[in-house]
Parts: structure tokens; sequence; C-alpha cells
């Protein structure tokens, strides 16, 4: 009740949405079972003196949701070895059975050598036909439980796919996540030095998303969310990723693909979510248009993740310097590498 009391709390003060996400949040937050939890909580508050509807997201699938996830895991994985259990008892019981089978047999043939007469002929064959009988349903048994166990670990098989997509899918804008993008990334930069193959990365940021959020509610923030989304799902083709990289940042990996397709790939993406007008769901009111800021950078020999990230990020934020509503490239003059830029 004390935690209980701690984090509804925590929800008055900061003015936040009484639901369930953000109770489990403070809640955890007040337990202190969570340190890593606690800390990034504390460092948002000292930098921003709020949680964002997307700070709050993000601490959530990052801190809580992935615990739920391995619960949910555990489960089906308990649900596997009870099924796999089952299924060796029964083949034992089988194996006992052929074994006395065969010792059936193995006797059956020794009497038939030594009997006298049709009547011990007939009730040794019977008792084979016993046997053989008893031996048949049991392998039917075996069968039928068999295809049934087959059919329920197929289905458990399912249930963890889904498990696996749900943990690496951003759940409002239905893209990749930032655990995605992070594993995606790695694979492609191997790859592409592995092949000798181009490489490009886009960092996308929607223009003044705060203001939005400020203006008009964290449900319109979301709106926005869902917008550039589906303008990223709508331009993207083949072999190319989108993620949501975090809060209203967005990442789009374009696989064999150099510097000048790449650009052309983020200059459609920008018309894209500038054409769709954003209207308010309640009232039906016009809200304007959304335009979003992007760097592009491509892989280069003795590139890691690391600094083909970095390369594209100071593109994204020389195009927030030079106006937003554009795209940047590192061979653009407008471009400035993240180490040489000096802070006033």
């Amino acid at each position: 009740m004390a935690f209980a009391e701690v984090a509804l709390g925590q929800i008055r003060s900061l003015r936040q949405t009484a639901v369930p996400r953000n109770y489990e949040i403070w809640y955890v937050y007040a337990t202190g079972y969570n340190p890593e939890l606690n800390k990034i909580v504390n460092e948002t508050l000292l930098r921003n003196g709020k949680l964002s509807e997307s700070d709050l997201e993000q601490i959530y699938e990052t801190y809580l949701s992935q615990i739920r996830m391995t619960d949910r895991i555990d489960k089906v994985g308990a649900r596997v070895i009870n099924e796999i259990d089952d299924v060796m008892v029964l083949i034992t019981d089988a194996l006992g059975m052929t074994t006395n089978f065969g010792d059936s047999l193995e006797g059956a043939t020794q009497k038939l050598t030594k009997a006298k007469d049709r009547d011990q002929i007939k009730s040794i064959v019977e008792t084979l036909v016993s046997a053989t009988h008893e031996m048949h349903q049991t392998n039917k048994a075996l069968e039928s439980r068999l295809t049934s166990s087959r059919e329920e670990i197929s289905h458990l098989q399912q249930n963890l796919e889904a498990i696996r997509t749900e943990s690496l899918t951003d759940p409002l804008t239905s893209l990749g996540n930032r655990k995605y993008f992070d594993q995606t990334i790695e694979t492609a930069v191997a790859q592409a030095h592995e092949r000798d193959e181009p490489l490009s990365l886009l960092m996308i940021d929607i223009d003044h998303f705060k203001s939005f959020n400020d203006n008009y509610g964290h449900l319109t923030g979301d709106q926005v969310l869902r917008l550039v989304g589906l303008a990223l799902r709508q331009s993207i083709k083949g072999q190319d990723v989108t993620a949501r990289y975090g809060g209203e940042e967005f990442a789009v990996i374009l696989p064999n693909t150099a510097l000048r397709p790449a650009l052309a790939v983020a200059d459609n993406i920008r018309r894209a979510v500038m054409s769709k007008q954003l209207k308010k769901k309640s009232t039906g009111e016009i809200l304007g248009r959304v335009t979003i800021s992007a760097g592009v950078s491509m892989l280069r020999p003795g590139d890691d993740v690391h600094t083909l990230i970095d390369r594209a990020d100071a593109c994204l934020y020389a195009a927030k310097r030079n106006g937003r509503n554009r795209v940047i490239c590192e061979a653009d003059p407008e471009y400035i590498p993240n180490n040489q830029i000096q802070v006033a």
C-alpha cells in the first residue's frame, strides 16, 4: 500500500495520466527493485523536469515490458517441456510393450517347434493374435498422441515466434523497435563489409514534436508518431528496414544502396510525411502538417555501426540547424562531424 501511495503521488505531482503503464513504472520505482529504471527516471527528471509520454513509453518498453515478455517465454517453455515429458512416458511404455511382444514372438517360436497337435498350434496362434492386437492398439495410441503433440508443439512454436516479433516491434507505430534496429544494423554492416556492397543509413527526427505534445496533448503526439510510421512503411521496400529509434526519432537501413539513391529515399519519405494533414480525432480540427528532418550517411571502409550512426546523426543535426524539413548527407557543405561542433 505504501508503494501504491508513492506511485499515485508521483503520477499526481507530475500530472501524468493514471493509466496502468504509468502506475507500473512508478510502483516499480517506489520499490527500488529495478535500479536501472530508477536511474533513468532520475536522470530524465533532472534533465527535463518531467517525463514526457515518449519518455514513459521508452522506459516501460526498455525496463518493464521485457520482464513480462520473459515470463511469457518461460510459460511457453514450461508447456513444451511438459509436452515432451508426456510423450517420453508414452514412448517408454510403448518400448516396454515392444519388448514384451518380442518376448511373446520368441516364446511362440519355441512352442511351435515343440507343438504336437492342432490344438496346441491353435492356442499358440491365438496368443500371438492377442499380443499383435495389443501391440497394434499401443501403436495407434502412440501415433495419435505423437500427432497431437506435433500440433501442440507447432502451436507453441507459433506462440514463441509471436512473442519474439512482439519483443522487436514498437507497439505505437508497428515499426521495429530499438532492440530490432540494434540487431539488424550489426548484421547489415557486417554483411556489407563482407560482400563489399554499399549500405546507407537514414536518421529521421520529427520537427517541433514537443510543441504537438504541449499544444494538443500526448494523444495527438501519438497520432503524429503513427503518421510518420505509416509514411515510412509506405516508402520503403524490399530488404530496407525501418525502426523507431527512440522518442520521435526513426532510422532506416538501406542495404546495397549508395548515397545518392539513399538521398532520394529520404526525400521521398520527407515529402510523404509533409503531404499528410493532421486532424484531431475528437473535434475534426485540422492541426496542420508534420515535417521531418533527415540525415544520411553511407558505410565507409573501416566503419563500424557507431561511426555510421554518428555521421548520420551529425547530418540530422545539420538539417535541424539549417531550417528543418530537409535532408542533409555527409557530402553536403552543411555537414559538420559531431567531434568538430563547438558548444558556445
